[in-house]
């Protein structure tokens, strides 16, 4: 059991480069998607080292801070409604017994998550940007864009599960042994 020292300088130091991973994405507005994904992948050490619940409340503080702090509003909902809490839950979900169970739930997520974000990015908050860019879609390229969404998550999806792997049986025993 890591020490609760250990746990909190983890989940600040981690915390923190996500808000950076998030800030960046104003200097990087080609990164919108990226940068918030990378951000919750910052994420997934704490889960090994700390479990779920810690890095959840991790994910929480940053996703308020994120929410005062970054002045990009789709990147900060991007990652409050998907990609901050995916890594987090995604061990959970693997723990279902089926293999198309664990798709199907983690495909289902990944559309309502998506779809609720950029109904409230459009309705609720109001994000004029947003309202633009999507008035200029029709109906036919939002659910072609739907498609290549559902096929890009499956391989973040892959690569998180590829990440997680390399964590724990290449960085973490050659820099973590000590701790």
């Amino acid at each position: 059991m890591k020490s609760r020292s250990f746990r909190v300088a983890l989940g600040g130091v981690l915390g923190a480069l996500s808000i950076v991973m998030l800030f960046f994405s104003g200097l990087f507005p080609f990164a919108s998607i990226a940068l918030p994904a990378v951000a919750g992948v910052l994420f997934m050490p704490i889960v090994v080292e700390s479990g779920r619940r810690w890095a959840f409340f991790c994910y929480l503080g940053v996703a308020v801070l994120a929410a005062l702090l970054v002045p990009d509003k789709e990147v900060v909902c991007l990652f409050v409604f998907y990609l901050g809490y995916y890594p987090i839950l995604k061990s959970k979900i693997e723990e279902l017994s089926h293999r198309w169970l664990q798709w199907g739930c983690k495909l289902l997520l990944f559309n309502g998550a998506i779809l609720l974000a950029y109904y409230l990015m459009l309705h609720v908050f109001g994000l004029a940007a947003v309202a633009d860019e999507f008035s200029t879609y029709t109906t036919g390229f939002l659910a072609v864009l739907l498609a290549v969404a559902n096929v890009t998550n499956v391989v973040y999806d892959i690569a998180l599960t590829r990440v997680v792997s390399m964590y724990v049986h290449w960085f973490r025993p050659k820099f973590l042994r000590r701790f």
